[in-house]
Parts: C-alpha cells; sequence; structure tokens
C-alpha cells in the first residue's frame, strides 16, 4: 500500500448542524483489495458530525492525540425514514488516547470528535468492503434525522 495525493475524502464532508470538519486532511491509501483505508489530520475542535458507512465495516485507532466517538447502541433501520425518535440508554462515549481504536459493524452510527482546544490529533481509518456511500444525520435531544446521502464521487 501507498499513500495517495491528499484529497477531500469522507471524513471531510460537512454535515448538517454538526460539528463542521473544515481544517482536517485526509489522504486515501492506496491497495489492491476491495478495502478502502484513510489516514485523518484533525485539528481542535473539529469533528465529522452523526453519520454511517452504510454496509461497510470498519475500524479506526488514534495514531496521536485523542478522539472522542459518540455512537448509538441500537440498530436502526436501514431505510424507508427521515427522522427516528431514540429512546434513552442508546447513547454511548468512547474516548481513544493515542494507540486506542475501536471496530464496528454495518450501519453503524456515530460521531467522531477532537474535543482537545490545542492539540492535533491523527487516525487511521479501515473500511471493508470499500464504503458504497455514507449517510450524514442531524441530531437535536433524541430525534436523529437523516439529512443526506453522499456517494464516492461526490468525494472526488
Amino acid at each position: 500500500m501507498r499513500a495517495r495525493r491528499p484529497r477531500p475524502g469522507p471524513a471531510d464532508r460537512p454535515s448538517g448542524g454538526a460539528p463542521t470538519a473544515r481544517g482536517r486532511q485526509s489522504s486515501a491509501v492506496a491497495g489492491h483489495c476491495p478495502c478502502e483505508a484513510w489516514l485523518i489530520g484533525w485539528p481542535p475542535g473539529t469533528g465529522t458530525g452523526w453519520h454511517d458507512h452504510a454496509e461497510s465495516v470498519g475500524a479506526f485507532v488514534s495514531a496521536a492525540g485523542e478522539l472522542t466517538e459518540n455512537a448509538l447502541a441500537a440498530r436502526l433501520p436501514t431505510g424507508g425514514w427521515k427522522t427516528l425518535e431514540l429512546t434513552d440508554g442508546v447513547d454511548r462515549k468512547r474516548r481513544l488516547p493515542t494507540g486506542k481504536g475501536r471496530a464496528f459493524g454495518r450501519h453503524h452510527v456515530h460521531e467522531v470528535l477532537n474535543e482537545s482546544p490545542d492539540r492535533h490529533a491523527v487516525s487511521v481509518h479501515a473500511y471493508y468492503s470499500s464504503l458504497p456511500r455514507i449517510r450524514r444525520y442531524s441530531r437535536n435531544g433524541q430525534t436523529l434525522r437523516l439529512e443526506q446521502v453522499e456517494r464516492p464521487e461526490d468525494w472526488q
């Protein structure tokens, strides 16, 4: 595998009403498999906003600094809805300092943040199979709303 020239990637897309991803840098890692990997730099205060990776499974690890993952511990319907009312107790918060990571399954809804006011973070993300789409959500209290569906051609 080798690193390709930096380009906007799935982690660089802003999300409606969510923290903006401006200022982050991402580079796709080239390979010859039906997978996808990204190296992402996170300036202080940046985040992905709420999203999922559709049918792809994935994992990520903090290579430097600390990231926070907010996730939903609930399986959501994969289609046919725009707004869902979440039940109490579905929120999970995980801190990922340097060297710590996590894996996730299909349709895992989460947001990843660098909550540090003054330290950059770096992470490595891998997905199998390559990302077919990313669904972006906004969240207001217990209400989750599907805002946008992105496809790989949107990241070029």
